[in-house]
């Protein structure tokens, strides 16, 4: 019942504020996502909180980050994606950051995806792969492999974006193109515009949304023409200072915590905020992390950003609880930022990779909720990843998270 009336006084707060807040001169809006997995949720104190909520208002918050902008409808890493991601409240949006053969900066999960996320494969720059397709083979696509590092970024610039994904095992080209998840669409697919580094920062500064920029790694020998990796980190963050980004709205983070310290050591103002990513897929994986955590702090690691499951496990009632690694991250004194929600399929199986650790846990597609939640209050964690930024901007601003 304390329970019960925690989360109804929380938005009952929320039901106060001002009326819809505008968001780069649009209303903020979630479409019928988040309702519907209220309503799928089990009954529970939580599921009454929360549809107390339906009516708003409904507003930004950093404590929704678009993943990769809005990538379970939109193609990854476009103006599209990104654009979608803060119509539905995200406060903060990422751009992952790699190199063209000009070295210059764009927006790309991986160095070496194009032919999985760009129609590149489908145009003349095929040709110019690193891996380029091998049509005198059975499975022509099998090894294919397209890299920013390949082209230039007038070149790249004249790709399209797509839904990523690709069916390795086509005869043609336009069949090899046909690999999107089941669990997504190629219905806002047609022409997806992707983004250098620069531009997302305009973007961004349009929208007037904060930014997580990944340094992600590099896939050919460094240094790369010259270019080292700590050369590779400062032209990141001296993209931000040349367009007059105040630090405080940039979350820089990376997979190389080498990075996170040269940020620390060299740019302080950005290092505050600066996000170290962990890439854990095994239980081995969490008792890795969980004996660096000392480490992490002495060098000066503020933020850490773990996947979803590491931080969760489930009690003897089958009870989603937060982890013994998410304890002693908390222990520690860092703050905590997780990913990806809504990166899953139906979760009636269980939920996948994001899930692992409490698929006997989850039943519906109202689990999710159940799962913010625990993230939220339990886990204690400062901000979630979507793939769906609407889901976690409902749950944020009925609890008036900012």
């Amino acid at each position: 019942m304390r329970y019960l009336k925690t989360l109804l006084a929380a938005a009952a707060v929320v039901a106060t504020l001002s009326p819809l807040a505008t968001f780069a001169d649009e209303r903020v809006q979630l479409g019928p996502r988040p309702f519907f997995l209220v309503e799928d949720m089990a009954p529970s104190a939580l599921k009454k909180a929360l549809k107390q909520c339906a009516n708003g208002p409904f507003y930004k918050t950093r404590f929704s980050i678009g993943h990769r902008g809005a990538a379970l409808q939109f193609p990854e890493e476009t103006k599209q994606s990104i654009e979608a991601g803060a119509k539905m409240g995200a406060g903060i949006l990422e751009c992952d950051v790699t190199f063209t053969k000009d070295k210059e900066l764009v927006c790309r999960h991986s160095q070496c995806d194009l032919h999985t996320t760009t129609n590149i494969m489908e145009t003349p720059l095929a040709a110019k792969c690193s891996v380029p397709a091998d049509m005198g083979s059975a499975t022509p696509f099998a090894n294919v492999q397209c890299c920013t590092s390949d082209i230039t970024l007038a070149e790249f610039k004249t790709l399209k974006g797509k839904m990523d994904g690709a069916n390795a095992k086509a005869k043609t080209v336009a069949d090899y193109l046909k690999g999107t998840p089941s669990f997504r669409t190629d219905t806002y697919a047609g022409n997806g515009t992707v983004l250098s580094h620069k531009e997302f920062i305009t973007l961004a500064k349009r929208l007037r949304v904060s930014m997580t920029p990944e340094l992600k790694e590099a896939l050919v020998p460094m240094p790369f023409d010259g270019m080292t990796q700590e050369m590779y980190a400062q032209k990141m963050l001296d993209e931000y200072k040349e367009a007059g980004v105040d630090p405080r709205s940039v979350w820089a983070q990376s997979f190389n915590v080498n990075d996170i310290l040269y940020w620390i050591a060299n740019e302080p103002e950005f290092g505050k905020h600066a996000v170290s990513l962990e890439d854990l897929n095994t239980p081995e994986d969490v008792v890795a992390a969980t004996a660096r955590i000392p480490g992490l702090v002495a060098q000066g690691v503020k933020i850490v950003a773990p996947p979803t499951w590491a931080l969760v496990t489930l009690n003897a009632k089958n009870k989603i609880v937060p982890s013994d690694y998410a304890k002693a991250l908390k222990a520690a004194g860092l703050k905590i930022i997780t990913w990806t929600l809504e990166r899953s399929g139906l979760l009636k199986d269980g939920g996948g990779y994001y899930y692992q650790s409490v698929t006997n846990g989850i039943k519906t597609d109202g689990d999710t909720m159940v799962m913010l939640d625990v993230l939220a209050k339990d886990v204690g964690v400062i901000g979630v990843f979507s793939d769906w930024s609407a889901t976690v901007t409902y749950y944020a601003n009925c609890m008036g998270l900012k």
